[in-house]
């Protein structure tokens, strides 16, 4: 019989695949889970009764703006405490890469006090510079890493409030492109705050299509919570389909003045998950 390094005894074992939980003991070996067996089945050098208590995978938080404070912070105790062992970071268009030097300034100031800590260098200018500085210090939870539109913006235009000339356009899917041949699970867009609202809907298809050769996603704090909230779930719903990209819609809260309840907004999402003419999606 195999002398795993822990076991744990005893639990209620939930496999994260919707099943019910059943009882059971998990061994870990080498920092990883090596088998699950019958309650009695498995030895290990260190044998942890659970009493019944659950025992699950991580827990995966979809959104985060973890991107300077796993910097400061690598065994991210506060996540680790909370059983998340996931971070999905880049969202609402925030990112703290590419980076080009003119506008470095812009985009520390997004990040305000965190960006001055000793731990965050801003050595890198690439993506893939940002991935390797996260990766060389080791990390105490796992990183799913989108890139910010916002991010890329400002490395081609600052805060200028003018239209992607084609020119600028071309930049951005070229950084987007390193990005996601880096490790990027997608793109993020925050569509209510500089520099994102200066964005067309054009400029943000075009670069989710980039997106979508790499089978990534599109996530999005979208242009309106408020009066015109329906119109920004349309907008994000837009990108998905001409796109050809999965969508995850950030922030669909109504606030205080949304003209309309949220069955109607519901309604737009519910109707584009269903199957479109002539698409085999």
């Amino acid at each position: 019989m195999t002398t795993f390094d822990v076991v744990l005894v005893n639990g209620r074992i939930l496999d994260g695949c919707g099943n019910p939980w059943f009882w059971g003991d998990l061994a870990i070996l080498e920092g990883r889970i090596a088998e699950i067996g019958p309650v009695g089945s498995l030895r290990g050098k260190q044998m942890v009764e659970m009493d019944g208590r659950f025992v699950s995978p991580g827990f995966i938080d979809i959104h985060t703006h973890s991107d300077l404070t796993i910097l400061v912070n690598r065994k991210a105790e506060s996540a680790v405490r909370q059983g998340t062992t996931t971070h999905v970071i880049g969202n609402c268009g925030m990112g703290p890469a590419p980076v080009d030097e003119t506008h470095l300034a812009v985009l520390k100031n997004n990040w305000g006090t965190i960006s001055d800590q000793p731990e965050v260098s801003w050595k890198w200018r690439t993506f893939d510079d940002y991935l390797q500085a996260l990766q060389k210090g080791g990390l105490g939870i796992n990183i799913a890493p989108l890139v910010g539109h916002g991010a890329i913006r400002i490395a081609v235009k600052g805060l200028d409030e003018s239209p992607a000339t084609p020119t600028e356009l071309e930049r951005m899917k070229g950084l987007l492109e390193e990005a996601m041949q880096a490790g990027a699970f997608g793109l993020s867009t925050g569509l209510v705050y500089p520099p994102g609202c200066y964005a067309s809907t054009d400029e943000i298809i075009a670069l989710a299509r980039v997106v979508s050769k790499h089978h990534g996603i599109y996530t999005s704090h979208i242009r309106g919570e408020r009066e015109t909230i329906l119109e920004a779930v349309e907008e994000a719903i837009r990108i998905g389909h001409e796109a050809g990209i999965p969508v995850q819609i950030s922030h669909n809260a109504p606030k205080f003045g949304a003209r309309h309840d949220a069955s109607a907004n519901l309604r737009l999402v519910d109707e584009a998950r269903l199957p479109r003419p002539g698409c085999d999606c």
